[in-house]
């Protein structure tokens, strides 16, 4: 890992997210809906070369039954560095903390994303569920 790496507890600016997700070819989302989003965070994590962000990641949720892992993304440069287990670790650790012993966390698993997820416990929840979503 990169020397210069400093690990973050809080939620990007609004702008340094919506191009993160960019870079990382994750939905663009409005700076607007951003600022709302990054302020509503249970927990984030930045990690950031100097002052730019490089990688991040967030739970989401109502804080007691369900938790939502959300937005692990890792700058293209960055990649194939371990940052994204150094994000999940930091989000189990929080988690592990502060989560009560009978919620629900998950997550949606881009693929090959996916088998960084299991290394951490995850299972698929399929045939018994599938995830779903609705976009506006």
């Amino acid at each position: 890992m990169t020397e210069n790496i400093n690990i973050v507890y809080e939620a990007p600016e609004p702008k340094e997210y919506v191009n993160l997700r960019i870079a990382t070819g994750l939905s663009p989302k409005n700076i607007s809906t951003a600022a709302i989003a990054m302020k509503n965070s249970i927990f984030s994590v930045s990690l950031r070369d100097s002052n730019a962000l490089v990688g991040m990641g967030r739970i989401i949720g109502d804080g007691g039954c369900f938790y939502q892992i959300v937005d692990i993304a890792v700058h293209p440069d960055y990649q194939g560095k371990g940052f994204g287990s150094l994000i999940m670790s930091e989000i189990m650790n929080y988690l592990n903390e502060h989560a009560p012993q009978d919620c629900y966390v998950s997550l949606i698993a881009d693929v090959p994303a996916d088998k960084l997820y299991k290394k951490f416990g995850f299972e698929y929840t399929q045939p018994r569920s599938v995830g779903m979503f609705k976009k506006y």
